[in-house]
């Protein structure tokens, strides 16, 4: 990145005056068009596919060559001018196509389907929080049947506490 480029995404900014402003513009566009809702076919490869089609996009591997050397952890596309790349930066978000997974950059690593939250609402509703305490397992001998009655209505308030099941 310079200090014609952008901040995130490393767009080429146009300067005041500049000739052939067209083609930064257009060299833009086609960054964007990576980077905006980006969709990968594989995450981690190293070697450049033989054949890519225009808007196909890769996640480059830890151990790139040839053309992707030096460009680990970026989502590279190819276009009709070649191999374009979007740096990874922390939060960063691909569609890896062939699992149907959203995955996302922490800063370090590309990580698939991993979903981080407080909490989970389906239709309105809490259907998973925080982690409950731990359910101890019934035991003892002539009064297992209180223990197993405590310890029943134990998970039922984990569940009802999810909102697993209704109260």
């Amino acid at each position: 990145m310079t200090e014609d480029d952008t901040a995130r995404l490393a767009l080429p900014l146009l300067a005041p005056g500049q000739a052939q402003k067209e083609m930064w513009h257009n060299e833009a566009l086609a960054l964007l068009d990576i980077a905006v809702h980006a969709g990968v076919e594989e995450i981690g490869r190293d070697v450049p596919p033989v054949a890519p089609l225009p808007g196909q996009c890769w996640i480059v591997g830890r151990t790139s060559t040839g053309a992707w050397a030096d460009r680990a952890d970026a989502i590279a596309g190819w276009t009709a001018g070649g191999w374009r790349f979007v740096a990874a930066r922390g939060g960063l978000r691909a569609w890896h196509a062939p699992s149907g997974q959203e995955s996302v950059y922490d800063g370090t690593a590309w990580h698939r389907g991993v979903v981080r939250a407080a909490r989970v609402l389906v239709d309105g509703q809490q259907v998973v929080g925080a982690r409950g305490a731990a359910i101890a397992s019934p035991a003892g001998g002539a009064t297992v049947d209180g223990d197993v009655r405590r310890c029943v209505e134990e998970i039922l308030i984990s569940l009802r506490s999810h909102g697993l099941i209704a109260s």
